[in-house]
């Protein structure tokens, strides 16, 4: 089984990749399914979970083995929450959103890439922040389960290309 659940990981990071890679410029968004809002609304229950320190709302989206790669650092279960918590503790509130969000279902398995438009805030205000994130969710008992995420920060300034374009 973990076998086969690598494979369509490695499957859909693929498709994901390809999927950037020829969409279309045009800028509209297309309407998503039932399914794919489903999707949608699934990582936005994480963050509303994660917003209110809400562990059980957070097991109720996330699938048995979930973990997490963000800040450069793998978090498996509980600990994402644990390290949320404790940034609360210290005066510190996070806003996500998900903005743009681009859905693959294929049966029980989907794929999800988006961005993450929110902000900081603490004593000293509040900074927008962006991070590009996606997820892969499997169908468990006809109801959408987070099995991983990734999130990566986009800096205030992109930094500038060091790469050739020819």
């Amino acid at each position: 089984m973990l076998m086969r659940v690598r494979s369509i990981f490695a499957a859909n990071v693929l498709a994901i990749v390809l999927a950037f890679a020829v969409r279309s410029s045009s800028g509209q968004e297309r309407a998503l399914s039932a399914d794919q809002t489903r999707v949608v609304d699934t990582v936005k229950e994480i963050f509303a979970a994660a917003a209110v320190d809400d562990l059980a709302k957070f097991h109720a989206v996330v699938g048995p083995g979930f973990y997490l790669y963000d800040a450069g650092a793998r978090f498996d279960g509980d600990a994402i929450m644990t390290l949320i918590k404790a940034e609360h503790a210290k005066g510190r509130r996070y806003e996500w959103n998900v903005t743009e969000p681009d859905v693959h279902v294929m049966g029980d398995a989907a794929w999800i890439a988006y961005v993450n438009k929110g902000g900081v805030t603490d004593a000293s205000g509040t900074v927008p922040q962006q991070w590009l994130e996606s997820a892969f969710l499997e169908r468990r008992g006809g109801v959408w389960k987070i099995v991983f995420m990734h999130s990566t920060r986009v800096p205030a300034a992109p930094p500038a290309s060091t790469v050739s374009m020819r």
